[in-house]
């Protein structure tokens, strides 16, 4: 249970607070605990809690310490939690640099409210279900590029489809010149390289080298960005259109300023676009491993049965999830898992340890989608997209776009079955992407 020091002084009448401290932790040195946590997380960190026990903690350069969450309860009262206590905007801020500081993904308190309220009506599950034909439409041209009859990593696939979604359903533009030219800069401006993201850790890397040429992809984009913002304020035929950006001029366009807009934008393309993408990729490998899985799958698509396919994506977040944590920033003492947590530590829900606990799943590593028809799998056990009143805005859209794209392939395509071993995990960026890509094989129907 989280509790925070004042609460606990007018529940049990304490006049001294008792000292802070954190979970016990690997004495490793905090370099070595920083390249562990990016380069390997699902080995590193399932290590710490096979010694260490549910709750652990590690300490990194960039982020100073972690406490990492593996129980349901403790989940819960994290995501449940003050957030005035615990800040998730804040947690977030290494992503500053690339999504800007008005990003909903940053922002806390009474301005993430009141910026999440206006963005979340595009994002509502009924309102998403518009955009369907466009993502299929979107995922058929992209399929009859794919090659048939010889292996492929399908990651590079669902990545232009992902993209192609955010240029059409979410930023609307329709002309092919502008189109070419949005697709060239936001596809160089979400490849975040290492040394990308050594500039937001460390800011004179940005004066030179990688660093230097990132922020000249980033104004040109802007400048694109903006311009398409100015563009659709002034278009006489706005209130007849139906994507993101328009609804939300439409709806909010005095209360939100061109850098609002422009900010929100580019979290949805990187927290939607790299996510959607790789979730699609784990799924494909997985299926093309998973025969009967794959089979069923057919039929389910065949009869309309909407209820698997759904499992199916949620079974593929569970197994490969994308993203391995979540954070919440700590800002007064608070009572984490029995353990009183400082402010300023950085309290981390473990996704991926959690959605592979045979406590809540019955044999985790099997690839099965039908658990969740059998009533496995919680809020708090599963939750790829966060949870409490940070849960992703792009949930519902993320979760149509898969279905939708999975429906679109399976219906053009045979996908071959293999009995190559899985691919493992590696980190790129703030996700965890098939090693080599997703490796499938296409025969034509």
């Amino acid at each position: 249970m989280a509790t925070t020091l004042a609460e606990r002084i007018e529940t049990d009448g304490s006049t001294e607070a008792r000292p802070t401290s954190a979970p016990p932790g690997p004495p490793l040195p905090k370099l070595l605990q920083t390249l562990l946590v990016w380069s390997t997380p699902e080995r590193f960190l399932g290590g710490c809690r096979r010694r260490y026990g549910h709750t652990f903690s590690v300490n990194t350069v960039e982020m100073g310490r972690l406490v990492y969450i593996t129980r349901e309860e403790d989940v819960k009262a994290v995501f449940t939690g003050d957030p005035d206590v615990f800040h998730a905007g804040e947690g977030n801020a290494i992503l500053k640099p690339v999504m800007g500081d008005r990003s909903v993904l940053l922002l806390d308190g009474d301005e993430h409210l009141q910026q999440r309220k206006r963005m979340l009506p595009p994002f509502h599950g009924e309102s998403v279900k518009r955009y369907r034909d466009v993502v299929a439409r979107i995922a058929a041209e992209e399929v009859e590029r794919w090659p048939v009859d010889q292996p492929f990593s399908v990651h590079a696939g669902t990545t232009a489809i992902a993209l192609e979604v955010i240029l059409q359903a979410v930023i609307g533009v329709e002309d092919e010149e502008r189109l070419d030219q949005l697709r060239d800069a936001l596809r160089k401006l979400v490849h975040l390289t290492t040394p990308v993201l050594l500039m937001w850790i460390w800011p004179p890397a940005g004066l030179v080298g990688p660093g230097r040429r990132y922020k000249k992809i980033r104004a040109e984009a802007d400048e694109l960005l903006y311009d398409e913002i100015r563009r659709r304020r002034s278009d006489p035929g706005l209130d007849e259109r139906q994507d993101v950006l328009s609804l939300l001029i439409r709806e909010h366009g005095a209360a939100m300023s061109d850098r609002d807009l422009r900010d929100q934008l580019v979290t949805l393309l990187l927290a939607g676009h790299e996510t959607t993408a790789t979730g699609l990729a784990w799924a494909f490998e997985r299926l093309s491993r998973n025969p009967r899985v794959l089979q069923r799958l057919e039929q389910a698509i065949a009869e309309d049965d909407d209820a698997y396919l759904d499992a199916v994506v949620r079974e593929t977040l569970r197994s490969r999830p994308v993203i391995f944590d979540v954070i919440r920033k700590v800002k007064r003492p608070v009572e984490v898992a029995g353990h009183l947590l400082p402010a300023g530590v950085s309290v981390m829900p473990a996704i991926g340890l959690l959605q592979h606990d045979p406590e809540h799943f019955t044999n985790p590593d099997e690839f099965r989608p039908e658990r969740f028809l059998e009533g496995e799998g919680g809020t708090y056990t599963w939750f790829p997209f966060g949870g409490g009143r940070r849960r992703c805005l792009g949930a519902a859209f993320a979760t149509v776009e898969m279905k939708v794209v999975l429906r679109t392939v399976v219906a053009m395509r045979e996908l071959a079955t293999t009995s190559a071993p899985a691919e493992p995990a590696r980190v790129n960026h703030i996700t965890l992407v098939p090693a080599r890509g997703g490796r499938i094989a296409l025969r034509r129907r």
